[in-house]
């Protein structure tokens, strides 16, 4: 008897591990399909975003499906600003690490793309400033 009640737990906890591969792998697979074509593209745990003609889009996924959060076009774009993601308007350090978000601001609106990774945004950021060269 108490060498099943060892095993109860595991019994309990595959299922959960199981699931939560099989919700992770869908989310890739919707994310994969949504991105194809695409000249760059990035999913995290703040959501997926998509550069594809000249066309920044960025979406959350929610309830099984990829949920359209924003778009800003590339040629319009003048400012990239690095934010932290909760604190306002303060700008990210080259030091920090962690939650944040890229700003983007021209043709006057200024829209918020969240990421989870700073060295991932700062990439992007480096990319989205090039491409905006290219544009014009």
């Amino acid at each position: 008897m108490s060498h099943g009640l060892i095993w109860l737990p595991l019994l309990v906890v595959f299922p959960l591990i199981t699931a939560l591969g099989w919700l992770e792998r869908r989310r890739q697979r919707l994310f994969r399909d949504w991105a194809a074509g695409s000249e760059l593209a990035k999913l995290d745990d703040s959501g997926g975003a998509r550069l594809r003609d000249g066309v920044i889009s960025w979406c959350a996924f929610e309830s099984g499906k990829l949920v359209s959060q924003g778009s800003f076009v590339v040629k319009n774009l003048e400012l990239v600003e690095l934010l932290a993601l909760g604190s306002g308007e303060a700008p990210l350090t080259e030091e920090s690490q962690g939650a944040c978000r890229l700003r983007l601001v021209g043709g006057g609106e200024q829209k918020d793309l969240p990421f989870a990774d700073a060295d991932r945004a700062r990439r992007w950021m480096a990319e989205l400033m090039s491409r905006s060269r290219c544009e014009l």
